[in-house]
């Protein structure tokens, strides 16, 4: 059996003496720890995955859409120096019939070889098998849609290309590493329901759309080291006399920049909210360990007096601080890999990866771990050789008891309507301001992140009230297989239950302002409308200018422009227009990334006569249904949307992807304040327990007792709940910039209710700090105090 030295059994008696504190501390350090790890392996899991995706099943590096190209283009693309692989396919809009599903579907229908696999973006079978070579009539579907409705290999559909109606037998459920983020053109958040992505033969496909011989989309692959951008400019080039609407690389693939939007914002998330969490963790302990030593400074000077130097007193104490560290270290690495899991899985499902390679960087759990534990040995070490420096004999003895003054409120002759117990946690606090000042603010950060977690829901709710009901004012959306003059627009005016339509044009095109460039569209509304307007800074629905552009704040930054710079304008449609145009004013957006102009405007500009493409619609409350099995029975039709859908797709992804971790930030948030608060009662407790059991010596009940320290300590949380506030605010500012994105910016807008909810959890955790304080005051040593140390 081995014999522990006698220093080290001490340092384990001492640590289950001050069990409860230790395991407080231990879930501090938990905490931030289980923060990081939580993060960086979900970050890092993800990332891995998308990579091995892309290159398993042969990712494509640019993609083009022409109108019509025969065959013989390909050829041209692939004499371009640095293209190594290049593909041909036909795609198109169309829309699908479900029985049972009454609402509209909008679908994208890819073309695969009539015999064998493609040779890019190769699918990913769930379910079912691949298309036989040459079959008529079979259909691969996206698995989103699949399991949104159910979909099992052998179920039909009904999909409509351009007026021609042809029915389905699914025949397997895939995923592409094209269509990971599932979502249409135009819409900023999926909806499963609504759109579904489906494969077929190249020669169904082709016959629907009249491309015999033809394609409408080409995939390249480059060689390793070849320039993108000079690949893009090249077959643009050549492209260019068959409507190309311009290659574009993988940043310019929605599915990949969403993806690579939502993963940046993730990394921002990843290593500010650990920083945080690891920052405030290192700073409490440093402070609750400092004050810790100082109440053993009688202990120090015992174990020097019987011969242990400085040193073994330091590594002493540093054994029971390792000891809490590693503690902390397992229960956070464990909950952190737990937790990662967890959202890693949900991100899955949100981003439809068809498999998941979780892994967890060692490195990423010992820099938690090496953060914290040196936050604490260092305070420890600090406090150590401080009372390690005084002479022996005067360590052994209690405190010098301090110069009496008279305190602020006494000398302003306020103590006649305090009593003697007031005075006395007034005198203390102004005694030793430093102290009381490194309380209230370490329960103000304890506070700051709990308001940190909490800040989401409103600011969503904010950003939902601006884009999606005082910008926008419509019920649907539509869009049109191609440009159709204004004048159609009085069809879908003499629908029954519709009450107003404006006419929408929205033209895909490059912004560019010297070298910075913003891929987006212009939307052109009509003057004269009213159901979409953006909005300024002041929340006032603004009317367009006659000239010019309108743009998006964000977008405007990203650009570096002001009102009255012109940029640069390539059309990505049509004739492919070049345009130079002015910026007429910003409009505040916290969705997307779009720029607006006046419809007529829009059509001068682009030469193509008063047309649209699409419109907006608001109806009846009990009519939206028909109205929708109107617009789904025209052909020209080839999608409509309900702006009510978008703002339930927008709520549950934002739930989907980024509510486990709110919540877990707010439960560690708990964790720490209830740790810090809990600890900063029992040092007082330690520090002043002679005091407090003299003071019951000399008369004083329990009730005043208690009074004194518990008043202080409330005290100390009233003063820190403002400062929280503030520190809270700042906090957030600064993980909302990092987290913008072209996707959506969140808005700083905090309700009331999450003021509220920070002090009523900093008060909780007081009371229940309190009441475990309390009843070790009722077990003060009165006999104890009656003896004299010499």
């Amino acid at each position: 059996m081995i014999r522990l030295p006698a220093i080290h059994r001490k340092a384990l008696r001492d640590l289950w003496h001050m069990r409860g504190q230790a395991i407080a501390i231990a879930l501090v350090i938990a905490s931030g720890i289980a923060m990081l790890v939580m993060s960086r392996a979900t970050l890092d899991s993800l990332q891995d995955t998308r990579t091995r995706l892309y290159q398993d099943y042969r990712f494509s590096d640019v993609w083009a859409q022409v109108r019509r190209a025969p065959e013989s283009v390909a050829a041209r693309v692939a004499e371009l120096p640095g293209v190594n692989e290049v593909e041909t396919r036909v795609i198109a809009g169309g829309k699908l019939a479900l029985p049972g599903f009454d609402k509209p579907i909008e679908a994208l229908l890819l073309s695969l070889p009539d015999q064998g696999e493609p040779q890019q973006n190769r699918l990913y079978l769930r379910a079912g098998r691949m298309l036989a070579p040459f079959a008529q009539g079979e259909v691969l579907v996206s698995d989103a849609f699949a399991e949104a409705h159910r979909l099992t290999p052998g179920d039909t559909l009904r999909a409509t290309v351009y007026g021609r109606s042809q029915q389905f037998t699914v025949v397997g459920i895939a995923v592409s590493p094209e269509y990971l983020y599932q979502i249409k053109p135009g819409a900023l958040f999926p909806d499963y329901e609504r759109y579904a992505i489906l494969w077929t033969h190249r020669r169904a496909l082709g016959a629907a759309m009249n491309m015999e011989g033809a394609f409408n989309q080409i995939t390249v692959k480059l060689a390793p080291g070849t320039s993108e951008a000079e690949t893009l400019s090249a077959m643009d080039r050549i492209l260019a006399r068959y409507g190309s609407r311009g290659a574009i690389g993988r940043m310019d693939q929605l599915s990949y920049r969403y993806l690579h939007e939502e993963f940046r914002g993730l990394a921002t998330m990843a290593w500010m909210f650990p920083l945080i969490f690891l920052g405030v963790a290192a700073f409490l302990l440093n402070v609750v360990f400092k004050r810790l030593i100082g109440t053993q400074r009688d202990q120090v000077a015992i174990l020097k007096a019987f011969g242990y130097s400085t040193l073994d007193v330091a590594l002493h104490y540093g054994l029971i601080v390792t000891l809490i560290g590693v503690l902390g270290s397992v229960l956070g690495v464990a909950l952190g890999v737990w937790l990662g899991s967890a959202l890693a899985g949900l991100y899955q499902l949100n981003f439809r990866f068809p498999f998941l390679d979780f892994t967890l960087s060692p490195q990423v759990a010992l820099a938690g771990a090496g953060v914290s534990l040196l936050a604490a040995l260092s305070g420890t070490g600090w406090a150590v050789f401080a009372a390690a420096r005084e002479p022996v004999a005067q360590a052994m003895r209690p405190p010098s008891p301090e110069r009496f003054r008279r305190t602020l409120v006494e000398r302003l002759g306020l103590t006649r309507w305090l009593s003697q117990p007031t005075r006395m946690i007034l005198r203390q606090l102004e005694r030793r301001p430093l102290k009381a000042l490194m309380s209230i603010v370490g329960l103000a950060l304890a506070g700051a992140i709990v308001m940190m977690a909490r800040f989401q829901s409103g600011s969503i709710d904010y950003m939902v009230d601006i884009q999606y009901r005082l910008s926008q004012q419509h019920d649907i959306s539509t869009s049109f297989i191609e440009m159709a003059p204004r004048k159609a627009l009085d069809e879908l005016r003499a629908l029954p239950g519709v009450r107003q339509v404006d006419g929408v044009r929205n033209v895909a095109v490059r912004l560019r302002n010297e070298n910075r460039m913003v891929l987006t569209s212009i939307q052109g509304l009509p003057a004269a409308g009213t159901l979409s307007r953006p909005v300024d800074t002041r929340l006032r629905r603004i009317e367009l200018p006659p000239d010019g552009l309108v743009l998006n704040d964000y977008v405007a930054r990203k650009l570096g422009v002001q009102p009255g710079d012109y940029l640069q304008v390539e059309a990505m449609e049509g004739r492919q227009t070049q345009l130079r145009l002015p910026v007429v004013r910003l409009v505040q957006e916290y969705v997307g990334t779009m720029a607006y102009m006046d419809l007529d405007a829009l059509n001068r500009a682009m030469r193509d006569g008063d047309v649209v493409s699409g419109a907006l619609l608001t109806v009846d409350d009990d009519a939206e249904d028909a109205v929708f099995r109107e617009l789904d029975r025209r052909p020209g039709v080839v999608g409509a949307e309900s702006r009510l859908a978008a703002i339930r797709a927008l709520y549950r992804t934002i739930e989907e992807t980024s509510g486990l971790f709110t919540w877990v930030a707010v439960l560690m948030g708990l964790v720490i304040n209830f740790g810090v608060v809990y600890n900063s009662a029992r040092i007082a407790l330690a520090e002043r327990g002679r005091e407090l059991a003299s003071l019951r010596v000399l008369g004083f009940t329990q009730g005043e007792v208690s009074y004194i320290l518990l008043g202080e300590l409330a005290l100390l949380v009233l003063l820190s709940i403002p400062l929280s506030y503030v520190a809270g605010y700042g906090l957030i500012q600064f993980m909302v910039q990092g987290m913008a994105s072209d996707l959506y910016r969140v808005p700083v807008r905090l309700e009331p209710a999450s003021y509220a909810f920070v002090a009523l959890v900093t008060v909780a955790s007081a009371i229940a700090s309190a009441l475990a304080v309390y009843w070790r005051i009722r077990k003060l040593d009165l006999i104890g105090v009656l003896k004299t140390r010499e």
